[in-house]
């Protein structure tokens, strides 16, 4: 297959195309390189697929409308995977006109490309971040998802409804994939498990939210390329007696679909504290904080759609994954445990 993954040089992305690479599939990777977080680690990441002779890598913003439809019409990919985001809930607290470029401007960019320049299947990221204030668990795609508690799940629920005009419209097949709280190696450093890592390992305190008491569905990052890799080619049909009295919110008249992937599994935060001081070999000195603007109790996927459609399901525990986290960190820092 010829794949276009936008984000490439990110943490899902980077992942993704490098189990896509090693089955043979043509990868052409997009990527803006921004300084969001430590662009030598996005570096790192491309180092790696760059190995891969079945790999092409362009640095491009998808704002940039010109560039992008000349790297379609160029390369022609029969699917498009949009990992590129301006990620982050507390940043977009701090700067909104970032998300409104990248989450907004840059995905209807790709949605004119895949409209001017067909494709099988349109994948994108989207967030558990949707599900705001929802208190019904665990989180169905099923669910209202009208209350947003940030921006940046603005710009996401936005995302779902864009590319809902255009399969009806044009139709495209697409694909929205609600990510719970992804972690793993090469990770994003804006991320709690990674930043604690840092500051336990060098004798900093670390801030514990809400006192300790959320939850959170950790998804180890193999999990999420698994379940994506697996929809690429499960293609949503149009279902043209949809009726949304009786029918699931998640499917439409169109060629549309969402899904959760997440561990169906939520971690009470101390626990996933007390998982990475045991991987460490180290107790964190903590300090007990309110609640956050735009954070959220709990999240709890529903994957019963992934379980029915592709029979899978996410596994991995979070001591796993942590632990497989912790020895990466040690290496790529050059740290000791």
């Amino acid at each position: 297959m010829k794949i276009l993954v936008t984000g490439a040089a990110g943490f899902i992305g980077f992942h993704l195309s490098k189990r896509l690479l090693q089955e043979d599939n043509e990868i052409i990777g997009l990527d803006n390189l921004n300084d969001y977080y430590d662009p030598e680690l996005k570096k790192s990441r491309l180092e790696i697929l760059n190995q891969y002779q079945n790999f092409t890598f362009h640095k491009m913003d998808l704002k940039d409308k010109k560039e992008l439809d000349a790297l379609f019409e160029s390369h022609r990919p029969d699917y498009v995977i949009n990992l590129a985001a301006q990620a982050g809930v507390r940043y977009s607290i701090e700067n909104p006109y970032a998300y409104v470029d990248s989450n907004l401007i840059g995905f209807m960019n790709i949605l004119e490309a895949c409209r001017n320049y067909p494709v099988k299947h349109l994948l994108y990221a989207s967030s558990s971040s949707v599900y705001g204030g929802n208190k019904v668990a665990p989180f169905s795609t099923n669910h209202n998802v009208d209350h947003p508690v940030s921006l940046y799940a603005a710009t996401k629920k936005s995302n779902e409804l864009m590319a809902h005009t255009y399969s009806h419209l044009y139709g495209i097949p697409t694909t929205g994939l609600r990510f719970f709280t992804v972690y793993g190696p090469y990770g994003r450093p804006d991320m709690a498990y990674f930043s604690f890592t840092k500051d336990i390992l060098e004798g900093k305190s670390i801030k514990v939210y809400n006192h300790g008491k959320m939850e959170r569905d950790f998804t180890y990052i193999d999990d999420i390329v698994e379940g994506i890799r697996k929809l690429i080619v499960h293609v949503p049909e149009a279902n043209k007696d949809w009726d949304e009295s009786k029918d699931d919110l998640s499917s439409s008249f169109a060629p549309y679909k969402i899904y959760n992937i997440g561990n169906n599994n939520p971690v009470p935060l101390m626990r996933f504290i007390n998982a990475l001081e045991a991987a460490l070999g180290k107790e964190a000195d903590k300090i007990f904080m309110d609640m956050q603007p735009g954070d959220v109790l709990r999240t709890y996927a529903d994957v019963s759609d992934l379980e029915k459609e592709i029979s899978f399901k996410p596994g991995t525990t979070i001591e796993e994954g942590l632990k497989r986290f912790v020895d990466w960190y040690l290496t790529y820092y050059n740290v000791e445990g």
